[in-house]
């Protein structure tokens, strides 16, 4: 059982690398890639969602594939920033990256559907479990094409794969923030059940 004394010492410190994470995790790369690009507000098309797979919807290639890799790169640097206090700070500040994506401060709370980000701090946190979601992810998108659900049959593989490989705290996270990304896709899942949800490369 942890020491209580130990845990008010530590509280502090978390909390400090949670916060940390969530401002980091805030930035709105899809909305300023594509104003600075003269694109407009990336929330004013398709879905009206921050993210790589709303920005594909502009054209633009490059630019989708600068908000992904940026929306990515916050998760890991955070992670990997907290991380030199420990492995808890960095536990926390990847669960702040990825809450300040889904509900930046900067845009009202509402944001992306986190599935960059949530690759990121996968990638920070462990690696293999980045290898197994990216592997399912392909794997799924091209057979069916369809983005939302490649992202939700990857999110119930990256907890299962991270507790097989022995990584039993992150994989812990991984549950809470997979179940997170299903409640955030929950319009996806109506569409993919209805048989109306876009398929990569489509419009609207």
């Amino acid at each position: 059982m942890p020491d209580p004394i130990s845990w008010q010492l530590a509280l502090p410190y978390l909390v400090a690398a949670l916060l940390f994470g969530y401002l980091l995790g805030s930035i709105p790369f899809g909305l300023v890639v594509t104003r600075l690009a003269g694109l407009g507000d990336v929330r004013k098309i398709g879905s009206g969602n921050i993210g790589a797979t709303n920005v594909l919807r502009t054209g633009n290639k490059k630019l989708a594939a600068l908000t992904l890799l940026g929306d990515a790169f916050k998760g890991t640097v955070a992670v990997l920033l907290a991380g030199f206090y420990g492995p808890d700070q960095a536990v926390a500040a990847g669960l702040g990256a990825f809450l300040g994506h889904l509900f930046p401060v900067w845009l009202g709370f509402r944001g992306g559907k986190g599935v960059a980000t949530y690759l990121g701090v996968l990638i920070g946190i462990a690696w293999p479990g980045a290898v197994i979601f990216a592997v399912v992810w392909l794997t799924v998108a091209f057979i069916t094409r369809y983005s939302s659900l490649s992202a939700l049959v990857a999110a119930v593989a990256v907890p299962v794969g991270l507790y097989l490989l022995d990584y039993v705290q992150a994989a812990e996270l991984f549950v809470l923030m997979s179940v997170i990304v299903f409640i955030k896709h929950r319009t996806n899942i109506s569409r993919l059940m209805s048989g109306t949800e876009t398929r990569i490369g489509g419009k609207g």
